[in-house]
């Protein structure tokens, strides 16, 4: 194996999440009401903790730990539909990704789910229900 191109992936992953870190940090200076500094900086690790927790709930339909799982593997692997390492467009296809899977997985099991999954701040919570397409806490589940 060339050690060589290892430690440009790692370099170019620790970067891109550099990057993600200072986008959602400028993001919660801008919008405060939003979501804190600290929610933005935890989110990343939070939503893959909620995407892990889901994907092991056997609570939660087949088809939807399948769902999961294919989007950890589809994060995983190195091969996206648009590349990484372009700025800013880079991630958004791992970010439409998410939120496809998480609007399908709270179509088939409603919002408790996340609710019950989720290992981080109110903040972070209401974040990942408004990229699963949820608004408030009064949305009708049906308006998915």
């Amino acid at each position: 194996m060339d050690w060589q191109i290892v430690i440009q992936a790692v370099i170019a992953v620790l970067l891109a999440y550099a990057l993600f870190l200072l986008g959602l940090a400028l993001y919660a200076r801008r919008h405060p009401d939003v979501i804190s500094l600290t929610d933005a900086l935890r989110f990343g690790p939070d939503l893959l903790r909620l995407i892990r927790r889901l994907a092991a709930d056997r609570a939660l339909p087949r088809l939807n730990r399948i769902m999961l799982g294919g989007l950890v593997i589809y994060l995983i692997l190195p091969i996206d539909l648009v590349p990484d390492f372009l700025p800013v467009i880079g991630y958004a296809d791992d970010v439409v990704m998410i939120a496809v899977v998480l609007r399908a997985v709270v179509r088939r099991t409603g919002p408790d789910a996340l609710q019950r999954h989720w290992p981080g701040s109110d903040g972070g919570l209401r974040a990942v229900r408004a990229l699963a397409g949820l608004g408030g806490p009064d949305h009708d589940p049906d308006d998915v």
